[in-house]
């Protein structure tokens, strides 16, 4: 009898840290509404705005430990954006993104390395133009809290620097030095709690 009922505390206890495991893990989905992917790319001596506005992903959040945590994103790369019809289509032909081949950019986090208290390095691996490179976007936890009807909502906010030629995205060479190789990306997220 004693034996059944140490069994049947182990059992309970097993259940019950497995429970706390699960409540700690929560999945949410970018909002594309509420969130934003941009980048800046140097004309001559002046920075060129633009942005994605077409992508999806998915954020897996360890509460408890947010460095347990996870995101895959997929950006459309026909979506790009530069206030400038002719500059986009530019960008969407073979002498950059190669929109047609090449119809999304990936990003896949390896690692999350807390710095602070808010703050983490996610490491993960980012495609652009079928090349795939290492990357670390610099994240801040904005935090948690309730959203209209209902919703539960997570907020970060990322930065990181790539070069374009790193993945192949060289532009023609009558450009020259005017444009810079160095691309500064900025990413603000806001993501609803899967129910």
């Amino acid at each position: 009898m004693k034996n059944r009922l140490h069994l049947l505390a182990l059992a309970t206890l097993a259940l019950g840290l497995i429970s706390r495991a699960s409540a700690a893990v929560e999945t949410y989905d970018i909002d594309s509404v509420h969130s934003s992917v941009a980048f800046s790319v140097r004309h001559f001596v002046s920075k060129v705005p633009g942005s994605f506005t077409k992508f999806a992903g998915t954020i897996t959040v360890d509460r408890a430990n947010l460095a347990n945590s996870s995101v895959t994103a997929t950006i459309e790369v026909g979506s790009v954006s530069t206030a400038n019809e002719a500059r986009e289509k530019h960008l969407k032909s073979p002498d950059f993104f190669d929109a047609e081949k090449f119809a999304t950019i990936t990003f896949t986090s390896k690692a999350w390395k807390a710095t602070g208290e808010n703050t983490f390095d996610v490491t993960g691996d980012l495609t652009i133009h079928g090349v795939t490179k290492e990357v670390v976007l610099k994240v801040t936890s904005l935090g948690f809290a309730p959203g209209m009807r209902g919703a539960q909502l997570a907020g970060f906010e990322a930065t990181t620097a790539i070069k374009r030629s790193d993945f192949g995205v060289n532009g023609p060479a009558m450009l020259g030095a005017a444009l810079g190789d160095d691309v500064a990306i900025t990413i603000g997220v806001e993501a609803d709690l899967k129910k």
